[in-house]
Formats: C-alpha cells, sequence, structure tokens
C-alpha cells in the first residue's frame, strides 16, 4: 500500500468521523405541547415565552409547537397521547388521579385555605411523593409548576349555602374527590372536558362551573354565567409535564437547556398571574357579574368526612398527617 493512497484513507475516515459526530450532535428535535388552556390564558402566553428561550438557546436544535384549546387532545387524552408516545408536553395535575391517588392532594376540595398551606404542601412529603409517582407509574416528568389560584363556583343562581346547591349540575373535570365533594353538597358533578363547558353551560346541559378567576374571564363564562360564589374550595396549582420516554431521547445539553427554561417559564407564569388577579375581579364586574359571600365553613363541614372517607386506608393516613402539620403551623402562627 502506498503513502498516498494510506494518507488518502486517513483524511477519508477523519471526515467521516467528523461529519459523523456534527451530525449527532446537530440533531434537531421537536416537541409538541398540548394545552387545554386557550390563547388568553397565561399558560399559553408562559409555553410562547417558553418556545423562544429554547429556540434560542438550542440555536434551533430544540423546538417547541404550542397547541391551546385543546386542539390536539383533552386533558386526559393528552396524557395517554404522551405514554403512547404520540405528543411530548402538557400541563396536569388533579386528573393524574386517574393513574394514582395520591395526585387527589393536588386539588383536593377544602383541603386547603391559602397559598401558605398549599406551599406547605407542595414542598412536603406530598409533593414530594406526588412528583416521584408521576415519573415513576405515569411516565411523566413535571418540570416546573404553575399557580392557579382558588377555584370559585358560577352559576345563574346565588349560591350561600350548601342547602342551595340542591339538584344543580355542576361540570366538574374528571377527578374523583371533585365528584364526592360536590355529591355530598347535594349537588349533581357531570364530568367533561374543558373545551365543551361553555357550549354546556350556554345549552343549559350543566348550570354551573367552578375554576380560577383568570379561567373564568379569559374563557367568558361572563357571557353564561351571572354568579361567582366565593366558596374558594381549592387551592390549585398544575404540572408543565413532559413525557419522561422523550425527555431521555434529548441529549444532556438540551436537557439542560429544557429545564433551565421551564423554570423560566414557570416565573414568567407567576409573574402575569399575580398581575392578572390584581384586576380579573374587576373586569369581571365590569362585565357583569356578582360576587357571593358563601358560607364556606358550612360548605367544608357538609363535605370534609365524606372525602376523607372516599380515600384508602393509606391515603387517610396521608390525609391525618397532613392535617396535623397544618395543625402546628397554625398553632405556631397563633
Amino acid at each position: 500500500m502506498n503513502s498516498g493512497f494510506l494518507k488518502y484513507s486517513l483524511l477519508l475516515v477523519s471526515i467521516l468521523f467528523f461529519v459523523g459526530c456534527t451530525t449527532k450532535k446537530e440533531e434537531a428535535f421537536t416537541l409538541r405541547a398540548s394545552l387545554w388552556a386557550n390563547e388568553n390564558h397565561t399558560w399559553f402566553a408562559a409555553f410562547q415565552h417558553f418556545k423562544t428561550i429554547v429556540d434560542e438557546r438550542s440555536e434551533g436544535r430544540l423546538k417547541i409547537e404550542v397547541y391551546p384549546s385543546e386542539q390536539l387532545a383533552k386533558e386526559i387524552e393528552s396524557i395517554r397521547l404522551i405514554q403512547a408516545d404520540v405528543i411530548d408536553m402538557t400541563v396536569t395535575a388533579s386528573l393524574l388521579s386517574n393513574w394514582i391517588e395520591i395526585a387527589n392532594f393536588c386539588e383536593m376540595p377544602f383541603l386547603l385555605k391559602d397559598s401558605i398551606e398549599k406551599d406547605l404542601l407542595l414542598n412536603g412529603p406530598i409533593g414530594k411523593r406526588v412528583e416521584k409517582e408521576m415519573l415513576e407509574k405515569v411516565g411523566l416528568r413535571p418540570l416546573a409548576v404553575f399557580e392557579r389560584g382558588p377555584r370559585q363556583l358560577t352559576s345563574n343562581r346565588p349560591i350561600k349555602h350548601p342547602d342551595d346547591l340542591k339538584g344543580l349540575i355542576i361540570r366538574v373535570p374528571n377527578v374523583p374527590t371533585f365528584i364526592t365533594a360536590w355529591s355530598a353538597l347535594g349537588a349533581k358533578p357531570t364530568p367533561m372536558a374543558f373545551s365543551e363547558v361553555f357550549t354546556g353551560l350556554q345549552q343549559g346541559t350543566v348550570e354551573a362551573q367552578e375554576n380560577p378567576f383568570a379561567l373564568i374571564l379569559s374563557s367568558g363564562y361572563y357571557e353564561v354565567q351571572k354568579y361567582v360564589n366565593m366558596t374558594n374550595h381549592v387551592m390549585s396549582w398544575s404540572y408543565p409535564v413532559i413525557g419522561e420516554k422523550q425527555y431521555q431521547r434529548l441529549p444532556d445539553d438540551l436537557k439542560i437547556i429544557l429545564k433551565e427554561a421551564a423554570l423560566e417559564m414557570a416565573r414568567y407564569e407567576h409573574k402575569l398571574y399575580l398581575s392578572n388577579e390584581k384586576d380579573v375581579k374587576t373586569q369581571l364586574l365590569d362585565r357583569g357579574m356578582e360576587f357571593i359571600t358563601v358560607d364556606n365553613e358550612a360548605f367544608k363541614a357538609r363535605c370534609e368526612q365524606v372525602i376523607f372517607n372516599s380515600l384508602s386506608p393509606e391515603m387517610q393516613v396521608i390525609y391525618n398527617d397532613f392535617q396535623a402539620e397544618l395543625a402546628q403551623v397554625n398553632l405556631k402562627d397563633n
């Protein structure tokens, strides 16, 4: 073998090696995110911000496509599509109770009274277990947390006491504790996908619904509902998640970019949330809604034990442990 041919062979191998490395390094990925919230919601704005950050920092190697208003699928279907590796991301919380019972604590009616207690749960053993089981049993990796604010009941008749709920058909998400709570309160809870709620209210299929202020406004429920009944029955939050299979396919550098960008997205969304909360009540008043003061203790007393009894023995222990923790914290504060 002459030296010229040897040199040529070595050069060719070097070029192929370089091209192979470069191709692998510059491989592009696209993640599709399915949101049930519409374009007027802070989550959509936050995901658009997230999309921009990821695109810039990855130099186009990682793209995020955002589909609001359940364009790709309803929330529970989005989770299944992520598990099937058809889509990649969504935002979810209590609907995970269809897979893991610990997720009932994400939005358990009348469990938490304010953001302080919410943070205590999120940062404690329950929050850590939710994230662990979400990853290990559902195949979803939580990337951040979105605060949603307290859920309120809207209706076309004022609701001040549980007795006023008798026979009222309320749309609820497909979450067992929601169905249990509203049934115990005397209403007729009806699970329905979020994208169907406005039409359901308009046509009278359902007579009431419950959600935070921002969603009541962004979804235009003031057009088909007269009263906001201040039940404060759930302190809400949700998790932006990615499928674990999809996450593990990313190179390490893109994983870092994704995680850092997700935390920045959450901070951005929180600023939007706080800004909206300042004037959303005024905007709902301006659009003709009336706010009704509710006997919150009567609501809680009517359904608290029923909710507890609906939990498994293991979850009842966790519930009691958390109540004891809340009692200690409140004792210190007093």
